[in-house]
């Protein structure tokens, strides 16, 4: 089964040197409240054993709109104006989940 209308991105973070756990921490506050919202499938925060800056975010979404819409909210333009002095660098990709185990 195809499903045409979900949305995916991974998001690689690459947090200032030392600021990589604080990175992650608001990174994760997002999942303990209504900023992901019913519309957010997945939503898994990664780090690197092997690169110590490196955090990996896997995002599903039932469709784009919603992923906007989660970032238009209050509480999360604020995590994401606390995050901004904490990154380095960040590189997006956006994807369309066709299938697989757990989808």
């Amino acid at each position: 089964m195809i499903l045409l209308s979900r949305f995916g991105m991974y998001v690689k973070f690459t947090a200032k040197p030392g600021q990589r756990d604080a990175l992650v921490n608001i990174l994760l506050e997002g999942t303990d409240s209504e900023q992901l919202g019913k519309e957010c499938d997945l939503y898994i925060v990664n780090v690197s054993d092997t690169e110590p800056d490196t955090i990996w975010v896997t995002e599903m979404w039932s469709h784009p709109e919603a992923h906007e819409a989660s970032l238009a909210q209050e509480a999360t333009k604020a995590s994401i104006k606390r995050a901004m002095p904490l990154i380095a660098g960040v590189e997006a990709t956006k994807v369309r989940p066709v299938g697989g185990k757990g989808l």
